[in-house]
C-alpha cells in the first residue's frame, strides 16, 4: 500500500498483554504459545457447525463439548439463529483469513461481509462474561477490526467475539473506550524490554499456563477454558 509500518504485534499476544503482561513476556519466548490445546480447538470448531447442532438430538449434543444441556444449547442457538447476521455467520465470506494491519496481525476465524462495512470474528474456546466480552478479547477485537480497516482501506466499526462451547454472539464495537484499551496494550507491549513487575490480581495467576516460571503458586489453566 506504500504507507510506512512500525513492529507489528500478533493479536494473540496483544490479547495476553491485555490479560497481564507478564504473560505476554512468558509467552514471547515460548515456540507452543500460539498452539492451542486440542480441547480449545474442539471448542472452536462447533462455531462452524451451528446448523448441524442446532438440528442435533440430545445423545448427540451430549458427545459435543457444549457447557450447556443439549435441550439449553439448542434454545441458544435458536436465540442465535434470529441475529440478523445469522445467515454469514453459518456461511461466511472467508475462514481463517490473516490480517495485516499497520500496528497488528492475526487470524481472523471468520469474516462476514454483508451489506454494510465487512466484520471480522474471533471464536473464543472458553465462557463469556454475564454481558459483554472479556477486556483481552475485546482488545483482541480491536485489533482484527483496525487491521481489517489497514487492509481495506474503509472504515470497520466493529468485530463478532463467538463463544460456540456455549452458543453466544456477542459484538465488539470500535468506541473510544475499546479504542483507547487497544493503545495502551500497544505501548505496554512496544514499551516491554524485560518482565513486567507481578500483577495483584491472583485469580489471573490461577488461569495462567507460565505461573510456575512466574514464581506464583496456582492451580491450573484449565479454569480458563472452562474445563477445570
Amino acid at each position: 500500500m506504500g504507507r510506512p509500518r512500525t513492529s507489528v504485534i500478533a493479536f494473540s499476544a496483544l490479547a495476553r498483554a491485555a490479560y497481564c503482561p507478564r504473560q505476554h513476556y512468558y509467552a514471547e519466548h515460548d515456540e507452543e504459545a500460539d498452539r492451542p490445546p486440542p480441547a480449545a480447538r474442539e471448542r472452536q470448531l462447533l462455531a462452524f457447525r451451528y446448523p448441524e447442532l442446532r438440528a442435533a438430538d440430545d445423545a448427540t449434543l451430549s458427545a459435543e463439548p457444549i457447557e450447556p444441556s443439549p435441550a439449553a444449547y439448542r434454545r441458544v442457538l435458536d436465540r442465535v439463529a434470529e441475529r440478523a447476521d445469522w445467515a454469514e455467520l453459518i456461511d461466511p465470506a472467508a475462514r481463517e483469513v490473516v490480517l495485516e494491519g499497520r500496528e497488528c496481525r492475526g487470524v481472523a476465524h471468520k469474516l462476514l461481509s454483508g451489506d454494510g462495512p465487512p466484520t471480522p470474528t474471533f471464536v473464543s474456546p472458553g465462557r463469556p462474561p454475564e454481558q459483554g466480552v472479556w477486556r483481552p478479547q475485546r482488545v483482541r477485537a480491536v485489533a482484527m477490526a483496525k487491521a481489517l480497516a489497514w487492509e481495506r482501506e474503509r472504515e470497520v466499526p466493529s468485530a463478532l467475539v463467538e463463544y460456540p462451547a456455549h452458543g453466544v454472539v456477542r459484538r465488539v464495537e470500535l468506541t473510544t473506550r475499546n479504542k483507547a484499551a487497544f493503545r495502551r496494550t500497544v505501548r505496554t507491549v512496544r514499551g516491554m524490554e524485560g518482565p513486567p513487575p507481578r500483577i495483584d490480581d491472583e485469580s489471573k495467576c490461577e488461569a495462567c499456563e507460565y505461573r510456575e516460571e512466574c514464581g506464583v503458586r496456582s492451580r491450573s489453566l484449565r479454569s480458563l477454558l472452562g474445563l477445570g
